[in-house]
């Protein structure tokens, strides 16, 4: 568990993907990467689902909500998925959190790995879909929602309205536009360059501060290096600059940064090495 302050976050895992190298780490050659993740059977490297439940203002929230349910088992091996401790809920379950008693759920973005559990089956599976977290509020940015409905060849194979059409539809979930204050302590910053409006999630509270980075930097390595971006993002120099004004703010304020996708470091700190160079220090931290 992290505190920031009053606020408390649990990381909570939806399991891990297996994914072609090419992914992750775009231009950068093998033998730049390879010494931080060595690739299994030389393909294939893995990326963590890694969720949180956040406690402030006495909200309860999640972000992120992982790949759900939904999938066939032509999906689940495509993935590469693997669950050796449990779904999302099985993680909340064991917080003592149930579906019903979510006050808020914020998607980073609407790629098929960060909100595929927005929502479930309902009934036998015949009857379409229901919100997974029935009492929950879920936000995203509006310009993220636009783009998700009008996919491209670009970018179709991971938008999928079953993920989030029917919460708009229902008025459970809320569009918003630019940097939010969700709860006091807890904001969303639009953090473009994977998407357009991808954001963030930064955490104050009594002094200390929290950045969960999401994709804005997949693995810690890409916060350390600017010019290393995955083959995912749509528009790569601008996640060069996004990371740039982060890097920044990591450096003045000290804060803590919760990578999403990265097995081997989920949170850290940048610092400058001794020549000048920022450098993720890690920080030790457990799954819920």
């Amino acid at each position: 568990m992290i505190t920031i302050g009053e606020i408390e976050i649990h990381l909570i895992s939806d399991g891990v993907v297996w994914v072609d190298r090419g992914g992750p780490f775009g231009l950068v050659p093998p033998v730049l990467w390879r010494d931080y993740l060595p690739p299994y059977d030389q393909q294939r490297v893995p990326m963590i689902l890694t969720c949180l439940l956040v406690r402030a203002a006495g909200q309860t929230i999640v972000v992120d909500t992982g790949l759900g349910d939904k999938l066939t088992s032509k999906e689940v091996t495509i993935w590469g998925l693997e669950r050796p401790t449990g779904t999302l809920l099985d993680g909340l379950a064991r917080l003592g959190v149930p579906p019903d008693a979510v006050d808020i759920v914020i998607d980073t973005h609407l790629h098929g790995d960060h909100c595929s559990g927005n929502t479930t089956f309902a009934g036998n599976g015949q009857d379409g879909v229901r919100a997974t977290f029935p009492n929950a509020r879920y936000v995203v940015q509006r310009r993220e929602y636009e783009d998700a409905m009008r996919p491209n060849e670009r970018t179709r194979a991971t938008y999928f309205p079953i993920n989030y059409e029917p919460l708009v539809r229902a008025g459970q979930m809320t569009l918003l536009e630019g940097d939010t204050e969700i709860v006091p302590g807890v904001r969303v910053v639009v953090t473009p360059g994977h998407t357009p409006a991808h954001q963030s999630v930064l955490f104050q509270s009594g002094g200390e501060q929290a950045l969960f980075v999401a994709d804005l930097a997949s693995y810690a390595i890409h916060f350390e290096r600017l010019g290393w971006m995955t083959a995912y993002d749509v528009e790569p120099l601008v996640t060069l600059e996004t990371k740039r004004r982060w890097q920044r703010w990591a450096l003045e304020t000290g804060g803590l940064l919760i990578f999403q996708h990265d097995t081997r470091i989920p949170a850290g700190r940048l610092v400058e090495d001794q020549n000048g160079r920022p450098r993720i220090e890690p920080v030790a931290l457990e799954l819920a």
